[in-house]
């Protein structure tokens, strides 16, 4: 038997080395780090693996935030780039299942076109300069052009999975969301060649969005709930957050003073909030079954959240962080992604197992009309929008 006064300094001397390592390692942690404890909220139970989030001066490149308060000041009703002022108002729609785009004429709430594209259009999506929209044929690995001067298709580029597709803020280069690869490519925004590749480490990557001063991004994991901030400039994820038992997080959106990222949860039936600068979970909105997309309104003052599964739109406040409205539509739906008309009055939202589209006006929540449209409709693009750059999606502009 051993000689209890031996074992008890053996355990004193383990106990102090343990300490010391446990102090150095706290030491070495960034002081923005700290502070991000996890917690359970009404989202679920929140497992934090915090990022020093560094506040620092805006990407180089970028163009100048015009107010600090208000990162879409560019995105106000009808304030066109004099780069897209004289193109068509039209609503792009990828029929995923059906293989196909329809347009739709705003004005009239008529089709005025209808073309076959690759095997599983995703979204449309605007380019960093605003000339060209992109429709992501993710089955069919390619991204194929539209000129909105003309709406007509032209050429095609071979690009692996494009599921989703964002660019910089500073329009060096193309992220292309490789959903099933489990990567994103970086690529150059004119061309697609690829430039870099970064293996994210979870599963169902699929949205995102940028820090006010375009430093680093938030994407959103799908498939196993978790998100990641990632250095733009790097291209190195900083930290990871897990959001819980049976998370689905979908879109991604910044509030306008830049302090909040929204997410939208599907499993969780409403949109987590995320402190942008601490990279921590600091609430939960319940907004509806289903929740998808996301829509900053003209005035910056709400976003709207599509809820997929309940066939409602609801409408959050952002300085009182709160939802404030519901909007059901009659007979129910299936709302998706879409984007706000120009002049900021009437929502354009996919109905992606109804085969239709929604128009809603944005002055009382009420439904205009229902468009039939191909099977699957998904990442309907409403174009030409106000912002002077686009960072991807089917409209994220600044």
């Amino acid at each position: 038997m051993p000689c209890l006064g031996s074992t008890m300094s053996d355990a004193i001397v383990r106990l102090a080395a343990w300490l010391a390592f446990l102090a150095l390692a706290w030491g070495s942690i960034p002081s923005r780090a700290l502070g991000a404890q996890s917690r359970p909220t009404r989202g679920g139970e929140i497992n934090n693996q915090t990022a020093a989030i560094v506040v620092e001066a805006p990407l180089p490149g970028m163009p100048a935030v015009l107010d600090s308060r208000d990162i879409y000041a560019a995105d106000q009703p009808n304030k066109l780039s004099p780069t897209i002022s004289s193109f068509p108002s039209r609503v792009y729609v990828p029929n995923s299942e059906s293989a196909t785009v329809d347009v739709i004429d705003p004005a009239t709430f008529k089709l005025v076109d209808h073309f076959p594209v690759g095997r599983q259009p995703q979204h449309i999506v605007p380019s960093y300069d605003l000339r060209t929209l992109w429709v992501l044929d993710d089955k069919g690995d390619n991204l194929i052009k539209i000129d909105p001067a003309t709406g007509k298709m032209g050429e095609t580029v071979p690009v692996q999975d494009p599921y989703n597709l964002y660019f910089s803020p500073n329009g060096d280069a193309a992220i292309v969301v490789a959903e099933s690869l489990h990567q994103l490519d970086f690529r150059d925004p004119q061309t697609m060649k690829l430039k870099s590749s970064l293996r994210v480490p979870c599963d169902g990557v699929n949205h995102l969005d940028f820090s006010a001063n375009g430093r680093y991004f938030l994407a959103s994991c799908e498939f196993d709930g978790k998100l990641l901030a990632i250095d733009e400039a790097t291209q190195k994820v900083l930290g990871a957050l897990q959001l819980g038992h049976r998370s689905m997080p979908q879109d991604v959106r910044l509030s306008p003073d830049g302090q909040i990222f929204f997410v939208a949860d599907m499993g969780l039936n409403g949109v987590h909030e995320i402190d942008a600068h601490r990279f921590a979970h600091i609430g939960f909105l319940r907004t509806g079954k289903g929740a998808h997309g996301l829509f900053v309104s003209r005035d910056s003052k709400v976003l709207y959240v599509s809820n997929r599964g309940e066939g409602s739109i609801s409408v959050v406040d952002f300085a009182k962080r709160k939802v404030i409205a519901k909007w059901r539509l009659p007979h129910g739906g299936s709302p998706d992604m879409g984007g706000i008309s120009a002049d900021g009055k009437v929502l354009w939202v996919s109905g992606r197992y109804d085969a239709k589209v929604y128009a809603i006006d944005l002055s009382s929540g009420k439904l205009i009309v229902r468009i039939p449209v191909g099977k699957g409709p998904h990442g309907l693009c409403v174009y030409p929008q106000p912002g002077r750059y686009s960072l991807g999606h089917t409209g994220l502009f600044r």
